[in-house]
């Protein structure tokens, strides 16, 4: 009895670390992105140019701390399954639910770049991943070197999303930034980064600690509960937008969000430290890269160019099927 009750009141304090440990994430992500926009500001640096660089970094902030502090503490497969199930949450989750409550009108370019990107991205992560498979080695690792790899295609991306701004000309239209006094903008970015550091060590112990008292893998974990939590804010922000008919933003907010966790955030991770893939097997990598051409195929086909109730909820069900099928594999 005494066992049991012991076992509850960790069980509890997991779960409040986890909690905890993510509303700190998401309040320093924001301070940390409000004071740094704002001294940006104070150089004369476009609302434009933060938007895509600060603001961007911000947004991403909690999967690189929580995978970045994954892979520092030893736990690869929570640093893995927070970006390939953050990356599969996106799309099937949010799209889905998001064009459930409004159809999501999607764009040419979109189709015909964007998307495309998410699927690319999808396979150059799967490439990193199959040594075994590819180069016959003992074991499936992202190395420092694919690590690079994934940073140099984010530069990339960060060029191509640059050039594409540059050409849509107004400059006006970017992120409006507040303006803030010097002093407050340096609390805002040393309370914003104290918030990241220790929200994402209290999130990464309960997460593991939570896995260790259900008895199921940290990849389960960071498959679903860690990339879930993370994935929040993009669920809010894709469902807000798609209720004040901006769909542009509904759709970018997903496909940025993607990018950035594949290039920059698992290319941060695996330079800091390799990261063996562990519980993360092929087929996680095949309903990554599924999730992302299904996502083109629904914008394309079907109702041309719109992404439809009955469509959103096909990719809800998908959802609920991969997790159940991760579940039964307990």
């Amino acid at each position: 009895m005494q066992a049991n009750n012991c076992k509850c009141t960790l069980f509890m304090l997991n779960t409040f670390l986890l909690i905890g440990g993510l509303a700190l994430i998401l309040i320093g992500a924001n301070a940390l992105t409000d004071g740094a926009a704002a001294v940006a500001k104070r150089f004369k640096i476009s609302d434009l140019v933060i938007g895509l660089t600060i603001v961007a970094f911000g947004t991403s902030a909690p999967e690189l701390v929580i995978s970045s502090m994954a892979a520092l503490g030893g736990s690869a497969d929570m640093a893995i399954g927070n970006v390939v199930g953050s990356n599969i949450f996106n799309v099937l989750m949010i799209i889905g639910v998001t064009a459930m409550v409004m159809p999501i009108k999607v764009g040419n370019g979109t189709l015909s770049k964007e998307i495309p990107l998410v699927i690319l991205a999808s396979f150059a992560l799967a490439f990193c991943a199959n040594d075994i498979l590819l180069d016959g080695d003992n074991a499936n690792i992202i190395s420092r070197i694919d690590g690079l790899i994934l940073l140099c295609f984010f530069l990339i991306f960060m060029r191509y999303t640059f050039a594409i701004a540059r050409n849509g000309g107004d400059e006006g239209e970017g992120e409006k930034i507040k303006e803030m006094p010097i002093w407050k903008s340096a609390l805002f970015i040393v309370g914003g980064l104290a918030g990241l550091v220790f929200g994402g060590q209290f999130f990464v112990d309960g997460a593991s600690g939570i896995a260790s008292a259900l008895g199921v893998s940290e990849s389960i974990i960071g498959l679903t509960i860690v990339a879930c939590g993370t994935s929040l804010p993009e669920l809010a922000t894709s469902v807000t937008a798609a209720l004040k008919k901006n769909s542009g933003i509904a759709i970018g907010n997903v496909i940025g969000s993607n990018l950035f966790n594949i290039f920059f955030v698992l290319g941060c991770s695996a330079t800091i430290s390799p990261l063996p893939m562990g519980g993360i097997n092929n087929v996680d990598m095949l309903v990554l890269i599924g999730s992302a051409i299904l996502f083109w195929l629904v914008g394309w086909f079907f109702k041309k160019r719109t992404i439809t109730r009955v469509e959103g909820a096909l990719l809800v069900v998908c959802y609920i099927a991969y997790t159940a099928f991760l579940i039964s594999q307990q």
